[in-house]
């Protein structure tokens, strides 16, 4: 009965929804996925019977990738666009846009197994699967203490998510005694996969001076780390900007084009001239922080210098062991830099001086092993 009623409310906040994502589906952030998610364009369901791995974007997505290459043939069902292009990279995948979940009544055909990352804890995803005979996992599993108490608000709706939930496999032990609180059940202790995702540089740049990096950058973030930079190092290293969201592309190159001109700099958009020359480098395509990383001196940690975002993966600089600045709210991520030694962690007004400090690169001390994952996995394929 729930799970009709459910149905019935997520109906109606469609329709309520629905001129503003008619709107919404002009904007470039969504142009594909809304679409796809929430009118099905382009977005036929899975043909083949096999293993549904979901995830929500890119970083999630690229996690995946060492579990999807155990087997012949997967499916992959996305929320975003970056999402979306990281999961086609995998030639043994198809890949959808997930639709919104009434929809799933009729675009969920039957799997053995369904296995989500991380937090997306969709009610009729796991509900539908399970009834059309589907072996669900939840896996990568974390809830911060941050947020733990919004989930506990919801504690009797997680109930009910978690009914139909038949493994979980958390990142850590709070992780597990939070989930278990939520009302999960045949909880084992995995750690994070991204751990096992090992960056791939797939060009090569060379550089002028030494590389800083301000990676996966949020507003006003941009501005924070290039203003003590051109007090510090201008003279010394290039600057190389790599916002998080490529739609605010523009309004950062509004930024860091003003801040050049105001300091003599030289400046250039990578999409314009793919090199890391000159003085201030905004990059303004997607899938080149990997490349960026390997050539980098030092890598500041966007996401971590203002409150409400969390931070991001620490993992990825720490695999070419590079020295690595953090602010002090990273509070997503806890786990992730509890497997990193080295990282600086640092307050936004504190910035000025670290830069001037030595640079001490970082290392992953952890390892993990999904071999019992896999094999409960195919166990059921």
């Amino acid at each position: 009965m729930f799970a009709y009623i459910y149905t019935f409310i997520t109906i109606i906040l469609y329709l309520l929804a629905l001129l503003f994502l008619l709107f919404l589906q002009f904007k470039d952030k969504y142009c594909h996925s809304i679409p796809a998610r929430f009118f099905l364009k382009n977005n036929p369901p899975f043909l083949k019977k096999t293993v549904h791995f979901h995830a929500c974007s890119y970083g999630e997505t690229k996690a995946l990738e060492p579990l999807v290459r155990e087997f012949d043939k997967a499916n992959i069902s996305v929320i975003t666009q970056t999402g979306f292009e990281a999961a086609k990279s995998y030639t043994n995948a198809d890949v959808r846009y997930l639709p919104f979940e009434p929809l799933l009544w009729f675009w969920l055909r039957p799997m053995p197994a369904l296995v989500v990352m991380e937090a997306e804890l969709w009610y009729l995803l796991f509900y539908l699967s399970k009834k059309r005979g589907a072996v669900t996992f939840l896996i990568n599993a974390r809830i911060s203490e941050r947020s733990f108490p919004k989930y506990k608000r919801f504690a009797w709706f997680y109930k009910k998510i978690f009914e139909n939930i038949d493994y979980v496999y958390a990142q850590s032990d709070e992780d597990a005694l939070r989930l278990k609180q939520l009302g999960a059940k045949h909880i084992e202790i995995l750690g994070n996969i991204k751990l096992l995702q090992k960056p791939k540089v797939t060009k090569e740049y060379t550089k002028q001076k030494p590389v800083v990096v301000a990676a996966s950058t949020h507003d006003p973030e941009e501005e924070i780390i290039a203003t003590e930079w051109v007090m510090h190092l201008k003279d010394k290293t290039t600057l190389v900007v790599v916002p998080r969201h490529p739609e605010r592309f523009e309004e950062v190159d509004e930024l860091l084009e003003h801040i050049a001109k105001r300091e003599g700099l030289a400046y250039h958009r990578f999409s314009e001239n793919p090199s890391l020359t000159g003085d201030i480098v905004l990059v303004d395509t997607l899938g080149e922080l990997v490349n960026i990383y390997a050539v980098s001196d030092l890598v500041i940690l966007g996401g971590s210098f203002i409150e409400g975002i969390g931070g991001h993966n620490p993992l990825e600089p720490a695999f070419f062991h590079k020295p690595i600045i953090s602010g002090p709210y990273f509070h997503n991520h806890i786990q992730s830099y509890s497997y990193v030694d080295g990282i600086k962690i640092i307050e936004p007004n504190n910035l000025g001086d670290a830069l001037k400090q030595n640079w001490e690169p970082t290392a992953i001390n952890a390892k993990i092993d999904l071999k019992p994952l896999v094999e409960r996995i195919k166990s059921v394929v």
